[in-house]
């Protein structure tokens, strides 16, 4: 029986990791950019690909505690491994699993995905650190079945992820009569995405786009349903992922838990996970002069000194929506706005709304 989630569906039961991750609480953890393969369709943008750099969400790796401080923000369930390819980069895969598990618990619960097939040496490592699924991008190396098999007699789920390329249905039902008679865990299915990586390939395959207001390719969702249709014999967990649901329900899930986690008093959250506040700036600003002005305003205003803060980062002076407003009209000569911005470490600005300026 095919169930749906949202613009998901399913048959069977759900790997453990896509129900943390349809929670919003899983934390992306993108190990680095090197890869082993040339995938026409990978979608890993400019900014990662290649590149031996780790990030966890949206913030750059410094130290490991970031990876910690990230999961916190959060409040992470589990972790998802990915990249590149992990096990390219083997011990500091490694080092992050055990300093999940470390600072967590046993509960805390790590996937990762890799496009190469893992001895069973390299796969026991990963179960020792601490690695509780894998997921194998299938090519077409037939080793990949026995570290599927040899995975699961370890003690890690593992099956394999891969995006349904329409055109490709026979290869796909293939893999998954294949899953089926190993025993594998699960079949995912993503709905391909175009990606400023992909889209000269895409285009000289001929792909479309799905809809005005989705980047995902055509064709792909109706292939992956026929896949579905054409597996009901099989013993076999099948989940297909859509985009949609990637993008307007798990990421904002995300969002929102760590907007609710990490909101400042004078912030707040919307119904996507963004930070509403209103924002005071001034010309040459500094740290010296933004406390003086904090500091004055709170004794002018009665301002309650949670509501009011200096913003070391952006050099300006946050507040509430509606503080923020009043003060535009009562004390003159500051610059006034309503500013909405994601909960992230790279805080991205998604709008500046100028209140009434009198200089």
């Amino acid at each position: 029986m095919i169930k749906k989630i949202y613009s998901n569906r399913y048959a069977g039961t759900l790997p453990k990791g896509c129900k943390l991750c349809m929670k919003g609480a899983k934390v992306v953890l993108f190990v680095s950019g090197i890869c082993s393969k040339k995938c026409f369709y990978c979608p890993i943008s400019l900014k990662k690909k290649n590149k031996d750099q780790s990030w966890v969400n949206e913030r750059l790796v410094k130290m490991p505690s970031d990876v910690i401080h990230e999961a916190k923000r959060m409040r992470a369930l589990g972790a998802g491994i990915t990249g590149g390819d992990p096990d390219l980069s083997l011990e500091k895969t490694l080092k992050y699993i055990r300093l999940l598990k470390k600072e967590f618990d046993k509960k805390f619960h790590i996937h990762m995905y890799t496009s190469n097939a893992l001895d069973r040496a390299t796969l026991r490592k990963l179960k020792n650190a601490g690695l509780d699924e894998i997921r194998f991008h299938m090519t077409d190396d037939g080793k990949i079945s026995k570290s599927i098999r040899d995975a699961i007699e370890i003690g890690i789920a593992a099956g394999v992820e891969i995006p349904v390329i329409p055109g490709q249905h026979d290869r796909i039902l293939e893999i998954a009569r294949k899953l089926s008679r190993i025993k594998g865990s699960f079949l995912n299915l993503n709905e391909l995405e175009f990606s400023e990586t992909n889209l000269k390939e895409f285009k000289e395959r001929n792909f479309e786009l799905k809809g005005e207001t989705s980047y995902a390719v055509k064709g792909s969702e109706e292939t992956a349903l026929k896949i579905f249709a054409q597996s009901k014999n099989f013993k076999l967990n099948i989940h297909y992922c859509s985009s949609a649901y990637k993008d307007s329900v798990q990421l904002r899930k995300r969002l929102l838990r760590t907007a609710k986690n990490t909101a400042k008093d004078y912030e707040e959250v919307g119904g996507d996970g963004l930070l509403l506040k209103g924002i005071i700036s001034i010309r040459k600003s500094s740290l010296k002069k933004l406390s003086s002005l904090r500091k004055n305003l709170i004794e002018e205003f009665k301002i309650p000194k949670n509501l009011i803060a200096v913003d070391k980062e952006k050099l300006r002076i946050e507040t509430t929506t509606q503080i923020a407003e009043e003060l535009s009209k009562l004390r003159k000569g500051l610059r006034y706005s309503l500013v909405e911005e994601y909960p992230t470490s790279d805080r991205l600005e998604t709008e500046v709304v100028p209140l009434e300026v009198s200089e």
